[in-house]
């Protein structure tokens, strides 16, 4: 049996990085794509990591900025807000390919882009903004929480709400296959990227 052909971006250092941003770009739109929810990662107040998923609902190739939405009430809100960096990670086991994206991080609260996520944000997700007390609170049971009912208005969780925008600085995009793996990492130089390729 003949193996695959190997893809395009294979030796092609061009080709990896827009392979990149087409999978990213292609994660909000594809909900089953690997990287429709891929993890975050933070560094807490002791200084140590902490990773969580996160619905990824936008990727900007030519801004570089990928965004995501969580509660402002929430430690990942926290950490970010202290240090002002995350990193996301995804690996799709189909095509065998990991990426990994590092960068500046700013939580949008009161602005024109959390105005905009927030008014298309699907009603289940409005909700969760709603839901008392705030993430992460100690219960006495697991249902010792509320939520805004059916029909309630939903904008009462909008003051919770914030729109996550992480700026790249770093990029890397690992590919596996048989006959050789590929990596190559980028750094942000200016309004583009320095590419190089890595040893996997």
């Amino acid at each position: 049996m003949n193996p695959a052909p190997l893809p395009a971006f294979y030796d092609d250092l061009d080709a990896s990085l827009f392979e990149v941003w087409r999978l990213l770009r292609e994660g909000p739109v594809l909900r089953r794509n690997a990287f429709h929810m891929p993890a975050l990662a933070t560094v807490d107040a002791d200084g140590s990591p902490q990773v969580r998923t996160v619905v990824l609902r936008e990727a900007d190739p030519a801004m570089g900025t990928l965004r995501f939405h969580c509660d402002r009430r929430s430690a990942k809100a926290a950490d970010i807000a202290a240090t002002g960096r995350a990193a996301l990670h995804g690996y799709d086991t189909a095509s065998k390919i990991q990426i990994r994206v590092s960068g500046t991080a700013r939580l949008h609260t009161d602005d024109a882009v959390a105005d905009a996520a927030w008014d298309g944000s699907r009603i289940m997700s409005r909700t969760c903004y709603g839901i008392a007390p705030a993430p992460g609170t100690a219960l006495p049971a697991g249902d010792a929480y509320t939520q805004p009912a059916d029909g309630a208005d939903l904008d009462g969780g909008r003051p919770n709400f914030c729109a996550v925008v992480v700026t790249a600085t770093r990029l890397d995009f690992l590919f596996l296959d048989r006959r050789g793996h590929r990596r190559a990492g980028w750094v942000r130089d200016g309004a583009g990227w320095a590419g190089r390729w890595l040893a996997p």
